[in-house]
């Protein structure tokens, strides 16, 4: 039997399975939108592509393990930028990584701050901190940072919020038998 799901019919499903999701129309033409708010135009150009520069050198060596010298990259282009997000919410991961969580939830702060909470940086913020604050048995403020990020259009902070709802867990697992008793067109149980 085969079973064809209009697009409204998954938005029905999607409130019924996700409640604590916002709603959404399409999710990949919600992934493609622009969602910073505070766009790199407002900053001298030259200063603004060294800044980059460091970031992305910063990104490299943290990811190699190299803490230390991303943390140097990311203060450094914090110092030139000092109201960009960004440079904070990359050190927020490198301090994270290495252990300084106070550090990392400062970092987080300020860049949801320098955002105004709106933007793709303030939806990696959110979500880094609601990682945190979930590590750290906060699942309140966990929730409300993977809402956030949500909203702003984090597919990892969806999935977070799923994860977290067991009406939602259960919900999935029933949803689930059933699809695949359909496509095995194995009986359903009563």
């Amino acid at each position: 039997m085969d079973s064809v799901i209009c697009k409204n019919d998954k938005q029905v499903l999607q409130m019924i399975i996700n409640p604590n999701l916002p709603l959404s129309g399409d999710d990949e033409a919600e992934a493609s939108q622009d969602y910073d708010t505070v766009t790199d135009e407002t900053f001298d150009q030259i200063k603004l592509a060294e800044v980059k520069r460091l970031e992305k050198e910063g990104v490299t060596f943290a990811e190699t393990g190299n803490t230390e010298e991303a943390m140097k990259c990311f203060d450094q282009a914090i110092t030139m930028l000092p109201q960009r997000a960004s440079g904070y919410n990359n050190r927020a991961q490198a301090r994270r990584i290495s252990g300084d969580i106070d550090g990392a939830l400062e970092d987080l702060n300020a860049a949801i701050t320098l955002t105004n909470g709106e933007g793709k940086v303030a939806s990696l913020a959110f979500t880094q901190r609601g990682l945190i604050m979930k590590l750290n048995g906060d699942t309140s403020a966990a929730e409300s940072d993977f809402k956030q990020a949500a909203k702003l259009g984090s597919k990892f902070a969806k999935q977070e919020l799923i994860q977290s709802n067991p009406y939602a867990a259960l919900c999935n697992k029933m949803l689930g038998q059933v699809m695949q008793g359909l496509k095995t067109g194995a009986p359903q149980n009563e």
